[in-house]
């Protein structure tokens, strides 16, 4: 089952978030607080929107997946950027992963969206092969680039 989360979610996301971080061996980076996560979904002006993946049998949660709005100016219609999908070790191959992809695609759809867009790490190759299996497209000839840290204490003050 798939649900948009609730502010109760909160703790249950933020310890998949750490989950996550500690899969894609970056535990360090991921820095961001209970109360942070709770402004970004459910604050005065949420940036951040998610879903949550239950277990049938027990309707615990197993997964979430947390995005935002991005805008295609060549499109002219909004986006959707996944910033994370997650599933439990536990409940891997249950279908939640799959679940939580396809919501996303039918809200973006039922909205007018034009695309959902994501990152996946290079030497992540289940998340690959599952993603190449729904019909998604590597960008190739595309790089992210990233700003972050001092680098951009220091451009910011320029």
């Amino acid at each position: 089952m798939i649900r948009t989360a609730v502010a109760t979610d909160v703790p249950v996301i933020h310890a998949m978030i750490r989950e996550l971080a500690e899969y894609e061996k970056a535990p360090h980076e991921a820095v961001a607080t209970e109360e942070q996560l709770r402004d970004a979904l459910f604050g005065a002006n949420p940036a951040l929107f998610g879903l949550i993946a239950e277990d049938d049998a027990t309707g615990e949660p197993v997964g979430f997946a947390v995005w935002f709005l991005n805008f295609s100016t060549w499109r002219g219609t909004h986006g959707i950027y996944l910033e994370d999908l997650y599933v439990r070790p536990e409940a891997r191959g249950g279908g939640h992963g799959k679940a939580l992809l396809l919501e996303l695609a039918r809200i973006a759809v039922d909205r007018g969206y034009s695309r959902m867009e994501w990152s996946v790490l290079d030497w992540n190759e289940p998340s690959i092969n599952f993603y190449k299996s729904l019909g998604a497209v590597p960008m190739d000839g595309w790089t992210v680039y990233r700003l972050t840290g001092e680098a951009l204490t220091a451009a910011g003050a320029r």
